[in-house]
Protein backbone atom coordinates (compact mmCIF):
# COMPACT_ATOMS: atom_id res chain seq x y z
CA UNK A 1 0.00 0.00 0.00
CA UNK A 2 1.41 3.56 -0.79
CA UNK A 3 1.57 6.66 1.68
CA UNK A 4 -1.25 8.75 0.89
CA UNK A 5 -0.27 12.42 -0.31
CA UNK A 6 -0.56 15.18 2.35
CA UNK A 7 -0.96 18.58 1.40
CA UNK A 8 -0.86 22.51 3.12
CA UNK A 9 -3.93 24.30 3.58
CA UNK A 10 -4.30 27.61 5.17
CA UNK A 11 -5.32 25.83 8.45
CA UNK A 12 -3.26 23.03 8.73
CA UNK A 13 -2.45 19.17 6.90
CA UNK A 14 -5.15 17.29 5.16
CA UNK A 15 -4.61 14.25 3.33
CA UNK A 16 -7.28 13.96 0.29
CA UNK A 17 -6.05 10.30 -1.06
CA UNK A 18 -5.78 6.23 -0.05
CA UNK A 19 -3.09 4.65 1.52
CA UNK A 20 -1.17 5.00 4.88
CA UNK A 21 -0.29 8.29 6.67
CA UNK A 22 1.08 10.25 9.81
CA UNK A 23 -0.07 13.71 10.70
CA UNK A 24 0.57 15.44 13.77
CA UNK A 25 -2.67 16.47 15.57
CA UNK A 26 -1.22 20.21 15.97
CA UNK A 27 -0.18 20.42 12.23
CA UNK A 28 -3.70 18.95 11.02
CA UNK A 29 -6.87 20.81 10.21
CA UNK A 30 -9.15 21.39 12.77
CA UNK A 31 -12.90 22.51 12.61
CA UNK A 32 -14.58 25.14 14.73
CA UNK A 33 -18.02 23.83 15.84
CA UNK A 34 -19.02 27.22 18.24
CA UNK A 35 -20.90 26.07 21.45
CA UNK A 36 -20.14 22.66 19.74
CA UNK A 37 -16.62 22.36 20.36
CA UNK A 38 -13.53 21.67 17.72
CA UNK A 39 -12.27 18.64 16.46
CA UNK A 40 -9.24 17.30 14.35
CA UNK A 41 -10.80 14.48 12.18
CA UNK A 42 -7.73 14.03 10.37
CA UNK A 43 -9.45 13.53 7.39
CA UNK A 44 -9.50 15.63 3.76
CA UNK A 45 -12.46 15.56 1.31
CA UNK A 46 -11.93 11.79 1.43
CA UNK A 47 -13.58 10.77 4.59
CA UNK A 48 -12.50 7.40 6.22
CA UNK A 49 -14.25 4.60 4.79
CA UNK A 50 -14.97 2.22 8.01
CA UNK A 51 -14.85 4.48 10.92
CA UNK A 52 -14.42 8.05 12.14
CA UNK A 53 -12.31 9.20 14.54
CA UNK A 54 -11.41 12.49 16.38
CA UNK A 55 -9.65 14.52 18.85
CA UNK A 56 -12.42 17.17 20.47
CA UNK A 57 -11.64 20.01 22.54
CA UNK A 58 -14.27 21.47 24.24
CA UNK A 59 -14.75 24.33 26.53
CA UNK A 60 -16.21 25.01 29.54
CA UNK A 61 -20.05 24.39 28.81
CA UNK A 62 -19.45 23.38 25.49
CA UNK A 63 -21.35 19.92 24.40
CA UNK A 64 -20.13 17.06 21.73
CA UNK A 65 -23.40 17.55 19.54
CA UNK A 66 -26.97 17.23 20.71
CA UNK A 67 -28.64 14.59 22.41
CA UNK A 68 -29.19 11.80 19.84
CA UNK A 69 -29.24 7.73 19.17
CA UNK A 70 -27.73 6.22 16.56
CA UNK A 71 -27.65 2.73 14.49
CA UNK A 72 -23.90 2.61 14.63
CA UNK A 73 -21.53 2.46 17.60
CA UNK A 74 -19.73 4.54 19.24
CA UNK A 75 -16.71 5.14 21.80
CA UNK A 76 -15.11 8.43 24.00
CA UNK A 77 -11.87 8.48 25.94
CA UNK A 78 -11.63 10.81 27.91
CA UNK A 79 -8.17 12.56 27.68
CA UNK A 80 -8.00 15.34 29.61
CA UNK A 81 -10.48 17.62 32.26
CA UNK A 82 -13.49 16.46 33.55
CA UNK A 83 -17.27 16.15 31.39
CA UNK A 84 -21.29 14.77 32.43
CA UNK A 85 -22.01 12.02 30.56
CA UNK A 86 -25.71 12.41 29.58
CA UNK A 87 -26.58 9.02 28.83
CA UNK A 88 -30.45 7.25 28.52
CA UNK A 89 -31.45 10.38 30.61
CA UNK A 90 -29.46 9.55 33.18
CA UNK A 91 -26.28 11.79 34.21
CA UNK A 92 -22.56 10.54 34.77
CA UNK A 93 -19.88 12.56 35.80
CA UNK A 94 -16.68 11.45 33.94
CA UNK A 95 -12.98 11.89 34.23
CA UNK A 96 -9.44 11.90 32.82
CA UNK A 97 -9.13 8.19 31.53
CA UNK A 98 -12.68 7.50 31.95
CA UNK A 99 -13.96 5.14 28.18
CA UNK A 100 -17.99 5.40 27.57
CA UNK A 101 -18.72 2.74 24.98
CA UNK A 102 -22.04 3.53 23.18
CA UNK A 103 -23.86 0.67 21.76
CA UNK A 104 -25.95 1.21 18.74
CA UNK A 105 -29.16 3.07 19.64
CA UNK A 106 -27.98 4.15 22.95
CA UNK A 107 -29.43 7.43 23.29
CA UNK A 108 -26.27 9.97 24.78
CA UNK A 109 -24.70 13.37 24.75
CA UNK A 110 -21.13 14.87 26.26
CA UNK A 111 -21.08 18.18 28.16
CA UNK A 112 -17.60 19.76 29.35
CA UNK A 113 -17.64 21.26 32.74
CA UNK A 114 -18.79 24.47 33.68
CA UNK A 115 -15.07 25.57 34.70
CA UNK A 116 -12.77 23.62 32.42
CA UNK A 117 -11.43 22.15 29.14
CA UNK A 118 -12.21 18.34 27.80
CA UNK A 119 -10.58 16.66 25.37
CA UNK A 120 -12.04 13.61 24.37
CA UNK A 121 -10.94 10.71 21.84
CA UNK A 122 -14.32 9.99 19.50
CA UNK A 123 -14.65 7.26 17.78
CA UNK A 124 -17.83 5.62 15.82
CA UNK A 125 -18.89 3.32 13.16
CA UNK A 126 -19.29 4.03 9.49
CA UNK A 127 -20.21 1.85 6.53
CA UNK A 128 -23.40 0.92 4.72
CA UNK A 129 -26.20 0.03 7.21
CA UNK A 130 -24.04 0.13 9.98
CA UNK A 131 -23.61 4.36 10.57
CA UNK A 132 -26.45 6.79 10.23
CA UNK A 133 -30.32 6.37 11.25
CA UNK A 134 -29.45 9.25 13.71
CA UNK A 135 -32.46 10.38 15.70
CA UNK A 136 -32.14 13.86 17.64
CA UNK A 137 -34.13 13.46 21.10
CA UNK A 138 -36.11 15.74 23.11
CA UNK A 139 -34.34 15.38 26.67
CA UNK A 140 -35.04 17.02 29.65
CA UNK A 141 -31.90 16.62 31.19
CA UNK A 142 -29.85 17.19 27.74
CA UNK A 143 -31.93 20.65 27.63
CA UNK A 144 -30.68 22.03 30.95
CA UNK A 145 -27.35 21.88 29.26
CA UNK A 146 -29.05 23.25 26.00
CA UNK A 147 -28.16 19.98 24.24
CA UNK A 148 -31.47 19.26 23.55
CA UNK A 149 -33.71 19.54 20.27
CA UNK A 150 -37.08 20.86 20.80
CA UNK A 151 -38.27 18.40 18.13
CA UNK A 152 -37.35 15.26 17.63
CA UNK A 153 -35.66 15.09 14.01
CA UNK A 154 -33.60 12.53 12.17
CA UNK A 155 -32.17 16.09 10.42
CA UNK A 156 -28.64 16.69 11.15
CA UNK A 157 -29.68 20.16 9.16
CA UNK A 158 -32.98 20.76 11.80
CA UNK A 159 -31.55 19.49 14.93
CA UNK A 160 -28.13 22.44 14.39
CA UNK A 161 -29.86 24.95 11.98
CA UNK A 162 -29.70 27.63 14.96
CA UNK A 163 -26.38 26.71 16.08
CA UNK A 164 -24.81 26.35 12.56
CA UNK A 165 -26.70 29.65 11.50
CA UNK A 166 -24.77 31.69 14.17
CA UNK A 167 -21.58 30.32 12.61
CA UNK A 168 -19.11 31.34 9.70
CA UNK A 169 -19.32 29.52 6.30
CA UNK A 170 -15.87 28.14 6.59
CA UNK A 171 -15.45 26.75 10.00
CA UNK A 172 -11.89 24.74 8.89
CA UNK A 173 -9.18 26.44 11.41
CA UNK A 174 -5.57 26.12 12.49
CA UNK A 175 -5.06 24.24 16.09
CA UNK A 176 -4.79 26.55 18.79
CA UNK A 177 -2.02 26.34 21.22
CA UNK A 178 -3.11 25.26 24.37
CA UNK A 179 -5.94 23.12 22.56
CA UNK A 180 -3.56 19.85 23.37
CA UNK A 181 -1.37 19.59 26.04
CA UNK A 182 1.72 19.93 25.83
CA UNK A 183 4.32 16.81 26.89
CA UNK A 184 6.79 16.81 29.28
CA UNK A 185 9.53 15.17 30.08
CA UNK A 186 11.57 12.88 27.57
Amino acid sequence: MPEAPVRMTKNGLVVDGDGWFVINARKSRWRDEGPLGSYCTFEGKKRFPHFGINITVLEPGEHIGMYHRESGQEAFLVLDGECTLIVEEQERQLAPWDFFYCAPETEHMIVAAANQNVLLLAVGARGHGVGGGIRYLVSKVAARYSASVKRETSSPAEAYAEIWSALPRSRFVKYRPGWLRERSGP
